[in-house]
């Protein structure tokens, strides 16, 4: 079912009726990025977070299936030997989640549009480009775990233990990027008002399960490394 907010009437304004819809078969969720928002429409069930769980259920497999073979190749052979993770992992770890945080910090205040709460100080593209900063700062961190590990001599093909740190670890990066695509895309649209909530959610979602994905390797990589 559609659902309609529009927002509370202003005095001395004739002009404060909603848009009309696209000639795209109806109208749009959108998310203007001054803030003035005329008129929402949400449509249920969103496809944008229908396919986003679609998306997380296959890299939830993935990376299982990646920790199937280093727990089974681990205890099948005498050639495994321990890796001492570089200490930049640990703080990719808090450059990660302060990204999140940003992240979370501007789609409260998109939020607040929605609602029709007016902040004419809060800025959500400013807080989206700060979560992509320091997305970008995380894999350029990860880059630096890989030439730490290379400086210790350590490649892909040196031992197991080293060939499931970099598979892991650029595995997770690639999908980093991933993400790192969806809020460029989030903050482009914002800027020209074509921003759907729908969008923002699930890009959001992404992004927070790449938090969780991290943590759990960094651990398995600890215990099993």
């Amino acid at each position: 079912m559609a659902t309609t907010v529009h927002e509370p009437p202003r005095a001395g304004r004739e002009d404060d009726s909603p848009p009309r819809p696209s000639g795209n078969g109806g109208g749009r969720n959108l998310i203007p990025a001054s803030g003035d928002l005329r008129a929402v429409k949400r449509y249920s069930p969103p496809p944008a977070f229908t396919g986003i769980w679609v998306v997380l259920a296959s890299i939830t497999m993935t990376f299982l299936a990646f920790t199937s073979a280093l727990v089974v190749r681990q205890g099948s052979g005498s050639d495994w030997r321990h890796l001492t993770l570089p200490r930049v992992l640990y703080l990719n770890t808090l450059v990660l989640f302060a990204s999140s945080i940003a992240l979370e910090i501007g789609r409260r205040q998109v939020r607040a549009f929605f609602k029709g709460v007016k902040d004419r100080a809060a800025n959500p593209a400013r807080w989206l480009s700060i979560a992509l900063f320091l997305g970008l700062l995380f894999v350029a961190g990860q880059v630096a775990a890989w030439l730490q590990l290379r400086s210790r001599g350590l490649y892909l093909a040196t031992g197991p233990n080293s060939s499931f740190f970099y598979v892991l670890t650029a595995a997770h990066a690639v999908h980093v990027l991933g993400g790192l695509g969806g809020l460029a895309r989030v903050i482009r649209k914002l800027k020209q008002s074509t921003l759907r909530k729908s969008t923002l959610d699930a890009t959001a979602h992404y992004w927070h399960f790449m938090d969780g994905l991290w943590v759990y390797l960094l651990w398995l990589l600890w215990m099993k490394l």
